[in-house]
């Protein structure tokens, strides 16, 4: 069985993948500081709960975009499960797509990751919207990763709003409750503005990469608020909250042999 580890910026997903299928997988918050015992300790009594040994892990993935946890997240695969792990990035390691920009090593393994798995499952002319810490914007053409954009997460942008407004409220994120963009009232506006600006944001961005690309793209949406989001625009054609962890396993299954 294999442990995908995926460290983003607020949280760190660890899934067990069997084959094609996605068995458990749990969250955490990131914390640069946190050790391989702890890590050891927390997963192993969540899998214990699920009737699962520790002996069951046969191999390890980890993609990461926040460098200081790597090294413990290495120790924690062999040290308590006696595999080490494949890393995304590491020299040798074929991602079983191009990477064509100037500065491939710039690019966040996380958005390599979900370029591979977009790639493998819905082929070419592809932009990726990752709706995370930060909202990703990826684009493939022709088995290629090529760039993209990225924007503060709607997360960021609406604490920021609440940090820097000594008034205005914290609030959910979610449009009006009369799916209005006039809204009456502050915490309607505030849901209005957030909301169906980032919609604008994300449409925008969209019609924009696929004027440069010149040619027709689908859109694929990951990430925990892509379903949510797509409820409200007609730029996402598919959803995929798993695109990250199976990239991680098709990536381990083609650099295994």
């Amino acid at each position: 069985m294999l442990l995908a580890i995926d460290v983003g910026n607020t949280n760190v997903v660890f899934a067990l993948v069997e084959g094609e299928t996605i068995v458990h997988r749990w969250r955490i918050s990131t914390e640069h500081a946190r050790t391989a015992d702890e890590y050891a300790v927390w997963l192993s009594q969540l899998m214990q709960l699920e009737g699962i040994e520790r002996a069951a892990v046969t191999a390890a993935i980890i993609s990461t975009v926040v460098p200081p946890a790597l090294f413990d997240l290495r120790r924690l695969c062999s040290k308590y499960f006696h595999v080490e792990a494949l890393v995304i990035g590491d020299a040798g390691v074929d991602p079983g797509i191009g990477v064509n920009v100037p500065s491939p090593q710039e690019v966040g393994s996380d958005r390599i990751v979900n370029s591979a798995a977009a790639f493998a499952r819905y082929g070419n002319d592809l932009i990726v919207v990752d709706f995370g810490t930060a909202t990703t914007f990826d684009t493939i053409m022709d088995g290629a990763y090529v760039g993209g954009a990225i924007a503060p997460g709607i997360t960021l942008s609406m604490e920021a709003l609440y940090m820097a407004a000594a008034k205005l409220p914290r609030i959910a994120i979610e449009p009006p409750a009369n799916g209005r963009a006039l809204a009456q009232g502050t915490v309607p506006a505030m849901q209005s503005g957030i909301f169906f600006g980032y919609v604008g944001l994300v449409e925008g961005l969209v019609r924009r990469i696929k004027s440069d690309m010149a040619r027709p793209a689908t859109v694929i949406g990951t990430g925990g608020l892509a379903t949510l989001f797509n409820r409200h625009t007609d730029v996402i054609d598919h959803v995929d909250g798993d695109l990250t962890i199976r990239g991680l396993a098709l990536i381990h299954a083609r650099n295994a042999t």
